[in-house]
């Protein structure tokens, strides 16, 4: 789910507070306690409801996930940033402002600029520079990147990128960053809007993959942002798509043909991504092999919201009606806003989607289901 943003002036004690409510929640048995505790918890990452509700919950644990829910990878990194903070601990600026590394800064400057010669030069100078991170909390991802990540402008920084960017691009590949940094790359190309509005999305996917990148590891990212041109230019590049690829590009026969070998996770995620993006067959198919309509959404794809929720914001009333009808929740609250399916309809204009769940079959009462 997106990381909470902290506020301008955050205060430790009242993060204090939402450990111990976190805490408290979780003794109760709340669903979305569980939800939050999976995503952020790295001990209970692949947990179902029951084993979190099981496990003893000590208020360090607590503390550790409201810690990485902001974005930041411990309690202590939290502490440091509101007590001590830095340059590079204000979020209110763009990334390549919060760099103290003035070397690295500076090349950062002149791929923005376009520079390709005095890029070159300058990474001739500093041969190391070309596999140096740095490193932003925070923040939902971009969290440790190194030079290349930064032509994708995803995160948005500018808003647009130099015409030359693709030479930019080749000039840092010629200094060999490393194919997990150009496998990085592609995902964050691939699943970003400036590159797209600035027509570089494909001709930079084009070449990090002449320079090693793996198509089909961007595909997910891709279909998880809705961008679907890159996604089917990745599998015209090579790219496998796996059952939640072809879930969110609507492939139905493809789908079909992967669904009885696929494993939990990627059903999961295939109902998540089908729902959001109203493939009424592929979600009616999910459920029918037994696909529960009330789980919360999994990591990476609006994991604080349900099948249902996604639907409903998106106007998809076949995909709304079908789930109703096998019995979703109507009532379940989203761990975020604490909206349900007809708040999030409400909100987005809906009103054919909120008219059917208001008058729609009784709602259900939620329960914390032990199977999730």
């Amino acid at each position: 789910m997106p990381t909470k943003q902290l506020p301008a002036r955050p205060s430790l004690d009242h993060l204090k507070h939402q450990a111990r409510d976190l805490l408290s929640q979780h003794a109760a048995g709340e669903s979305s306690s569980a939800q939050r505790l999976r995503e952020f918890h790295p001990k209970l990452q692949r947990a179902t409801d029951q084993e979190i509700f099981s496990t003893h919950l000590t208020l360090s644990d607590a503390q550790l996930a409201i810690a990485r829910e902001y974005g930041f990878a411990s309690w202590t990194r939290l502490k440091h940033h509101i007590e001590k903070p830095r340059p590079s601990d204000n979020l209110a600026l763009a990334h390549h402002e919060r760099i103290e590394d003035a070397v690295f800064r500076h090349a950062v400057d002149l791929i923005d600029t376009g520079d390709v010669s005095g890029l070159s030069l300058f990474l001739k100078k500093n041969p190391g520079l070309i596999r140096q991170r740095v490193l932003f909390e925070g923040g939902n991802y971009f969290r440790n990147p190194g030079l290349l990540e930064f032509i994708a402008e995803n995160p948005i920084r500018h808003g647009r990128l130099p015409p030359n960017i693709v030479d930019v691009a080749v000039a840092l590949l010629e200094a060999g960053p490393g194919l997990d940094a150009i496998n990085e790359t592609i995902g964050l190309v691939a699943s970003g809007r400036v590159p797209r509005e600035c027509k570089m999305q494909l001709p930079l996917t084009d070449v990090l993959c002449r320079y090693g990148a793996d198509a089909g590891s961007a595909l997910r990212a891709a279909v998880l942002h809705g961008e679907f041109e890159a996604a089917n230019y990745l599998i015209h590049l090579g790219g496998k798509p796996d059952l939640p690829s072809l879930a969110a590009l609507g492939d139905i026969d493809g789908f079909l043909q992967n669904h009885p070998t696929s494993d939990a996770a990627q059903r999961h995620l295939a109902l998540a991504l089908a729902a959001q993006y109203g493939h009424t067959e592929i979600v009616r198919a999910l459920l029918d092999t037994g696909e529960d309509p009330n789980r919360y959404n999994p990591p990476g794809s609006h994991s604080h919201s349900t099948p249902l929720h996604q639907a409903a914001i998106a106007g998809h009333l076949d995909v709304v009606k079908l789930l109703v009808e096998r019995g979703a929740w109507v009532d379940t609250k989203d761990v975020i806003w604490q909206g349900t399916a007809i708040d999030w309809a409400r909100h987005e204009g809906r009103s054919e989607v909120e008219a059917y769940l208001r008058g729609g079959p009784p709602i259900g009462r939620i329960q914390p289901n032990p199977d999730r």
